[in-house]
């Protein structure tokens, strides 16, 4: 197939050319057009009518989320409903049959309310990423009804959580940095359990949508089919570190107490960052499974985590 992946040099676009370039045509549509092993071009944004038609459309780029608060919202707006409409625009007048949207279940729910998060949710996004995230679905539902140029066209909306892997520089990178230094880990007592998504589940997901016309449009979450505990992930990374796991369970309230002391003192740990640490955010992936007509994902959750903490162990090894 001919592929066409916006953002192709990021985490996401990285590890999809790596698994897909011995198989697929793919081009690629970044602001660094700097050459790529196993992609034909890259192409600026300023440069679609350039592109060679294609197969299918891959849009990954967009603003990530800023857990430090300093992006200003038109930011995430112009990137990630703008660039979406442009690009979903370029799509609609194109030869390509499929658009694959990398939207987030940030766009559906800040919190997870109940025991897990599904696609019939009513989506309550908080703050500017969810929010931009939200509006580019909407912009593409509207475009799905009402553009005459839809028909015969698939278009996904992919909601996927935390996807992790080699080259990974999120919120599982910073928690390893602090497990990686022998710090005990203080917030044993929250016995919380999260969803994520590894690469290799993610990259499978949506070749199986490019190559594949028996799966029906619509809105799809992604994840692994286990939750972890942030308990269990501390294991996990001592143990690829050949450490011993030291997690303390200091009182919940001391916690809290604690959090918003250190939030006063502009110090890492803070209230917001302590409900990201300890809440719920459990994920349904039921119904993109059953739409690829799968019981399990390739790899497990734990078998995703452990290769993604390969990967790290080599980073700060070289």
């Amino acid at each position: 197939m001919n592929i066409l992946i916006t953002g192709i040099n990021g985490f996401v676009g990285s590890n999809f050319t790596e698994k897909w370039k011995e198989s697929h045509v793919l081009y690629g549509l970044d602001i660094n057009q700097t050459p790529k092993n196993g992609v034909k071009a890259i192409y600026s944004w300023e440069q679609l009518a350039e592109i060679p038609e294609t197969d299918a459309i891959v849009h990954l780029a967009g603003k990530a989320h800023d857990t430090k608060n300093r992006s200003k919202a038109a930011e995430y707006f112009a990137v990630n409903t703008g660039l979406t409409q442009k690009i979903f625009d370029y799509f609609l007048q194109s030869s390509a049959r499929k658009f694959i949207f990398f939207s987030s279940v940030k766009a559906a729910a800040n919190s997870v309310l109940g025991d897990v998060l599904t696609e019939e949710v009513a989506p309550a996004p908080v703050g500017p990423y969810g929010k931009s995230k939200i509006r580019a679905e909407g912009f593409i539902l509207r475009a799905e009804k009402q553009d005459p140029r839809v028909k015969d066209k698939k278009i996904y909306i992919l909601r996927p959580c935390m996807i992790h892997g080699p080259g990974n520089k999120g919120n599982l990178n910073l928690l390893y940095n602090v497990v990686s230094k022998g710090i005990p880990w203080p917030l044993g007592a929250f016995d919380n359990r999260r969803s994520f998504c590894s690469i290799d589940n993610m990259a499978f997901v949506v070749e199986q949508l490019i190559v594949r016309d028996d799966i029906p449009s619509g809105i799809y979450q992604v994840c692994d089919d286990e939750a972890l505990s942030t308990n269990e992930l501390i294991q996990l990374i001592n143990e690829s570190l050949g450490k011993k796991t030291r997690i303390w369970k200091l009182p919940k309230s001391f916690m809290t107490g604690a959090a918003g002391i250190c939030g006063a003192l502009h110090l890492p740990l803070n209230k917001e960052r302590l409900r990201k640490l300890t809440e719920n955010y459990v994920v349904s992936n039921e119904k993109i499974k059953s739409a690829l007509g799968i019981e399990k994902m390739p790899i497990s959750a734990h078998e995703g985590i452990k290769k993604t903490l390969e990967s790290f162990l080599m980073r700060y090894s070289q």
